[in-house]
C-alpha cells in the first residue's frame, strides 16, 4: 500500500509541474513583477475554486475509504489531464512561455521542492496522508509552489541582475565617444527608436535595443551582447510602469540625448495619475539636462508633455517638435492609404519628406527623429533617403497581405487611447473598401478604462463597416457605444477569442476588404 501511495505522490508532483507552467507564463508576461502577477491571479475567475477543492479532496477520500489501489489510477488520469491542458494552453496562447535562464532556474527550484516532498514521504511514514494531501493541493494550486520557488530564487536573481548591470555599465563606460540616446513616452517610443536607428545609420555606426526591449534587463542584454568599440550611437528604448523606472534605466546607460514621444493615460493601474506618468517620463529630461551638451526633445502635440517641458530649467536645451508651435514642425501634409508626405521645418532647414508610414502620428514621430539627426550632423540627402525607406515596426500600423486576398493593417501591439483612434482614422481612409476592425479594447487605464474603450467603440461605429470585438467581458464598453449609435447591429460580432475572430474573418473577407487588428492583448488580459 505504501508503494501505491508513493507512486501516486510522484504522479501528483509531476502533474503539479505541468500546472505550474501556466503560472510561469503569466509571471513572465508580467515582467517577473510579483505584484503584477498577483493582479492577474486576483482578476481570474474563482468560479472553478469549488471544483478544485472537490477534486483535491477526492483522492484523499479514496485513500482512506479502503480503496487505496484506485489512487494511482486517479493520479495517472489527473496527470494526463494536466499534460493535455498544458498542451492546449501552449497551442492557444498568444504569447507563449519562453524558457529563459530565469524560467529554467524557477523550474529547477520547483523540481527541487517536489523532490523534497517525495523524500519526506519516504522518510516520514507517520505523515503519509499529510504529505499526500500536500502533493495534491500543490497540483490544484500551483501558485503556492511558484511563490516559494520565486522567493528561494530571489537572492540569486538579484545577484545575477546586479552583476549583469555592473558589466553593462563597464562596457558603456569603456566607449568614451559613445553617444547614448534615450527614448521614452506613453506611446510612440518603439516607432521613434526604429526611425532614429534607420536615419542615424546613414552617418553613424548605430545600435538600438531590439523589438520592445525597454526594461533594465532588456537594455543590459543588448549592451552585453551587441555593443562594440565601433558603436558610435546607442539608442535605448525606455519603458515604465512605476515611478522611478526611467531613472533606473538612466542610471544604467546615462543618456546624453533624450526624446519624450508623448505623455498620456497609460498604465494608470500602477501610475494612478497622468501627473505621475509625466513625472516618470521626465526623469529622462532630468538626466540629460545635467550634462553640459545634453538635450531633451519633447513632443509638443502632447499637451501634458508640453506643459511639463515648459517648467524645465535650461529651456535652451529643450527642443520641441509637433505639427504647430514647435521648433520642428510639418506643413503641406498629405495623408494617403499608401503613406505620408510633408515639408519639414526646423531651424534653417526646410525640405520635403515622404515615407510609407501610415497615420498622422507617424509625422510627429518622424519630426522628432529628424530634428535629432539634423543636430547630430546627418545631411538632408541622407535623411530624405532614409525616410523614404522607412518601414513600419512590426505590429504598428504595418500594412501587409491577408486572408482571401484582403489587406491587413496590423496594429496589434499594445495600444493607447490616442493611437487606437488614429488607427481607426487610417482604416476609415480606405474609401470604397469593406473596412473591418478586430479589437479586444484597451487595458491598464485604471478607472478611465471604460471611458476610453467607449470612445474607441464610438470611433469604430463611425469609421468601420464591420466590427469584431474580442472577449465577452472586455467588449462591454465598446459594445455599449456601438449599440447606442446608428451602426448596423448585424455587422457587430463578439468573439470569445482571436481564434474565433479569425474564423469569422475567413467567411467575410475578400479582395475588396481591409482589416485592422487593433491591440492583440497578451494572455494575462484574456476574457
Amino acid at each position: 500500500m505504501k508503494y501505491l501511495f508513493l507512486v501516486s505522490v510522484i504522479l501528483f508532483c509531476i502533474g503539479g509541474m505541468f500546472s505550474a507552467q501556466r503560472q510561469l507564463q503569466m509571471l513572465q508576461q508580467n515582467s517577473y513583477y510579483l505584484s503584477r502577477y498577483l493582479g492577474w491571479v486576483r482578476s481570474t475567475k474563482f468560479g472553478t475554486l469549488k471544483y478544485s477543492l472537490i477534486f483535491m479532496l477526492l483522492p484523499l477520500i479514496i485513500s482512506v475509504d479502503f480503496l487505496p489501489f484506485f489512487l494511482p489510477v486517479y493520479s495517472a488520469i489527473e496527470l494526463i489531464y494536466r499534460i493535455q491542458k498544458q498542451q492546449k494552453n501552449h497551442k492557444t496562447s498568444i504569447k507563449k512561455l519562453v524558457y529563459t535562464g530565469r524560467v529554467k532556474r524557477l523550474i529547477s527550484a520547483m523540481c527541487l521542492l517536489y523532490a523534497l516532498i517525495i523524500v519526506a514521504f519516504i522518510s516520514f511514514p507517520s505523515a503519509t496522508l499529510y504529505i499526500l494531501a500536500l502533493s495534491v493541493a500543490l497540483g490544484h494550486f500551483p501558485q503556492i509552489i511558484m511563490f516559494i520557488a520565486f522567493y528561494i530564487n530571489k537572492p540569486i536573481e538579484s545577484g545575477i541582475a546586479k552583476w549583469y548591470v555592473k558589466d553593462a555599465k563597464k562596457i558603456l563606460a569603456s566607449n568614451k565617444n559613445l553617444i547614448c540616446i534615450g527614448v521614452t513616452g506613453s506611446y510612440g517610443k518603439t516607432s521613434v527608436k526604429f526611425m532614429l536607428n534607420r536615419i542615424l545609420s546613414e552617418k553613424f555606426n548605430t545600435l538600438a535595443t531590439p523589438e520592445s526591449f525597454n526594461t533594465p534587463m532588456g537594455i543590459v542584454r543588448t549592451v552585453r551582447s551587441s555593443l562594440t568599440p565601433a558603436t558610435e550611437i546607442f539608442i535605448a528604448e525606455m519603458g515604465a510602469k512605476n515611478i522611478g523606472d526611467i531613472k533606473e534605466l538612466c542610471d544604467i546607460c546615462n543618456p546624453d540625448i533624450g526624446i519624450i514621444t508623448a505623455v498620456g493615460p497609460q498604465h494608470l493601474e500602477t501610475f494612478k495619475t497622468v501627473e505621475n506618468v509625466a513625472n516618470t517620463k521626465f526623469e529622462l529630461a532630468d538626466c540629460c539636462l545635467k550634462k553640459e551638451d545634453g538635450k531633451i526633445y519633447v513632443n509638443f502635440d502632447s499637451e501634458v508633455a508640453k506643459t511639463k517641458a515648459l517648467t524645465l530649467e535650461k529651456q535652451d536645451k529643450v527642443i520641441s517638435f509637433g505639427e504647430n508651435n514647435a521648433s520642428a514642425t510639418a506643413t503641406n501634409i498629405v495623408l494617403t492609404e499608401n503613406g505620408t508626405e510633408f515639408t519639414l521645418n526646423y531651424k534653417s532647414y526646410s525640405f520635403p519628406l515622404s515615407c510609407k508610414l501610415l497615420g498622422k502620428h507617424s509625422i510627429t514621430n518622424l519630426l522628432g527623429a529628424v530634428a535629432i539627426a539634423l543636430d547630430l550632423g546627418v545631411s538632408e540627402k541622407q535623411i530624405r533617403f532614409a525616410a523614404s525607406s522607412l518601414k513600419a515596426p512590426p505590429h504598428r500600423l504595418e500594412l501587409k497581405p491577408f486572408i482571401n486576398g484582403s489587406l491587413l493593417i496590423d496594429d496589434a501591439y499594445n495600444s493607447n487611447p490616442v493611437g487606437c483612434l488614429e488607427a481607426v482614422n487610417v482604416l476609415s481612409a480606405f474609401n470604397g473598401k469593406k473596412r473591418i476592425i478586430v479589437t479586444p479594447g484597451l487595458v491598464e487605464l485604471g478607472n478611465k478604462e471604460y471611458e476610453f474603450n467607449y470612445s474607441l467603440g464610438e470611433a469604430a461605429a463611425k469609421g468601420c463597416d464591420i466590427i469584431i470585438l474580442v472577449g465577452q467581458n472586455r467588449a462591454k464598453p465598446m459594445a455599449d457605444a456601438i449599440n447606442k449609435s446608428d451602426f448596423n447591429k448585424e455587422n457587430l460580432h463578439i468573439a470569445d477569442s482571436f481564434a474565433n475572430a479569425m474564423n469569422i474573418l475567413r467567411t467575410i473577407t475578400d479582395e475588396n476588404t481591409v482589416v485592422l487588428f487593433e491591440n492583440d492583448l497578451p494572455d494575462n488580459y484574456a476574457g
